[in-house]
């Protein structure tokens, strides 16, 4: 019993002691946890906005973020703007997405190019999707077939679709990924309902041009 006693006491220690590692390692790292996850976001806003980040280093995606990207409000909703070196107005818009995917929720920003309507870029940044299926949703094959597509026609959100690999594509439409239908058909309702919810928010930027 005694030997019993030793070895409970030396396990509930030792628990204990690990417990105490563990809670102080998540505090010390907790800071450096927010600040990736800070830089995580001004990275795919950047890259959104058409930029090329590939063989950026850090630094230079902060200074270009510092440089040329303003945060504002559209009402209650985020809003980032884009203005070039030595301009007195932002000539790209970009804002947040998200919705369900398959096996969770999507989170990226889309990017409009001066028009308002047609779309400078986007980037899917974190989900929870299935690996070699809608995953895909965040390699450059998927993404970049977005850029030049019309989110908003004549001030309206278009009937943007996420259609089967292999049908005739429009203006306003994209290749969705094989296998991953599901997926594909979260990106489609996401941007049909955020594309909604920014409507008119960029109706009046263009009247005030």
């Amino acid at each position: 019993m005694r030997e019993d006693t030793r070895t409970i006491i030396f396990a509930a220690g030792t628990c204990l002691v690990v417990s105490l590692l563990l809670s102080v390692t998540a505090q010390q790292l907790k800071p450096l946890q927010e600040a990736n996850g800070v830089f995580d976001v001004k990275r795919n806003i950047v890259k959104a906005f058409g930029i090329d980040i590939a063989g950026m280093s850090r630094e230079d995606i902060e200074a270009t973020y510092a440089a040329h990207v303003d945060e504002d409000k559209a009402g209650e909703l985020p809003i980032f703007t884009w203005t070039e070196d030595d301009a007195d107005k932002a000539s790209k818009y970009a804002f947040p997405v998200s919705g369900k995917g398959l096996w969770s929720v999507l989170y990226g920003y889309l990017a409009l190019d001066g028009d308002l309507e047609t779309i400078a870029g986007i980037s899917f940044y974190k989900h929870g999707e299935t690996p070699g299926l809608g995953a895909e949703i965040e390699k450059p094959w998927f993404q970049n077939q977005f850029k030049g597509k019309k989110l908003y026609e004549d001030g309206k959100p278009t009937d943007f679709q996420v259609v089967k690999p292999g049908t005739e594509l429009t203006d306003t439409s994209v290749d969705g990924i094989s296998g991953a239908t599901l997926t594909g058909n979260g990106v489609e309702e996401l941007l049909q309902k955020d594309a909604a919810a920014y409507a008119e928010y960029f109706k009046s930027v263009k009247e005030g041009e």
